[in-house]
């Protein structure tokens, strides 16, 4: 059962206007959010970023009220699916219906919820880099917008390549993050992340693991992720995820290191402790 513009609706009856902005030219924002049989984790960070991504985007109309009722909702009327650990509620907002271009008409927004099932992700993985650069001084920088052509290219590169992400560099060449994760490194027994101001998303769980790990925001070099002692990936699918190589060369051992561990040890804790954090 999919939640649109106020209404429960079956999938095959989920639709929107092919005028819709967020089809036309992805005037629209999105957030993703982890759902642990049956229970959100961490869904007030989730709308707070959202309101901020809509405000950035001038999307007016977004409802922060409105949509925590209707993640609820959508998510009873969905409790008869199998759950795991990992399921996914999507929240989408958009532009609404308005031209085939990319000026808008101010009609009203609009605003889809699901949930999609998911699985428990592997402890370790495979990356690769690619030579598009992420723009930290962008007008959507900072902003989880639904235009992800770029993102769709680069993952559809790794996944040839038999890796699970992609990573960019920003315009100054310095490491920014993946196409739907954050980034850290080990240098030196220290738990190293590049600050938002690289460009990177704030991430959720990126948020939590410098707060329960003591993670430093640090401009990190490019090779940072193949002169690293350990690498890790976080994400909302992913929650800690150790890379245990980079571009086909593996990182330190080649397998997930002590200060990797240690972290999705803490996070794993928490996050079961504190399901609103």
């Amino acid at each position: 059962m999919f939640w649109v513009n106020g209404r429960l609706l079956p999938a095959a009856e989920a639709t929107t206007s092919v005028r819709d902005h967020g089809f036309v030219v992805g005037d629209g924002v999105f957030e993703a959010v982890k759902v642990d049989h049956g229970r959100p984790f961490a869904l007030e960070r989730h709308l707070a970023r959202m309101a901020r991504s809509a405000a950035g985007m001038g999307l007016s109309g977004f409802d922060v009220d409105r949509v925590r009722a209707a993640a609820h909702e959508v998510l009873a009327a969905n409790a008869d699916l199998p759950p795991s650990g990992y399921d996914v509620l999507r929240i989408t907002f958009t532009g609404g219906p308005g031209l085939l271009g990319s000026g808008r008409v101010g009609g009203e927004p609009t605003l889809v919820l699901g949930v999609t099932p998911g699985h428990d992700p592997d402890p370790t993985t495979s990356v690769v880099t690619v030579p598009y650069r992420r723009n930290e001084q962008g007008a959507l920088t900072g902003l989880k917008t639904t235009s992800y052509g770029e993102n769709v290219l680069a993952l559809a590169a790794a996944h040839a390549a038999g890796a699970s992400e992609a990573l960019f560099a920003n315009t100054r060449g310095l490491l920014c993050e993946g196409t739907g994760t954050n980034v850290f490194v080990v240098r030196d027994g220290a738990l190293l992340t590049p600050p938002l101001a690289s460009g990177c998303l704030a991430g959720i769980t990126r948020a939590l693991v410098v707060e329960w790990s003591g993670a430093r925001e640090v401009d990190l070099p490019f090779d940072a992720l193949t002169t690293s002692d350990e690498v890790f990936l976080t994400s909302t699918t992913r929650d800690v995820q150790a890379v245990v190589a980079v571009d086909g060369v593996p990182v330190g051992s080649g397998e997930a290191g002590p200060v990797t561990l240690a972290a999705a040890r803490t996070f794993a804790e928490r996050h079961r402790a504190h399901p609103e954090p």
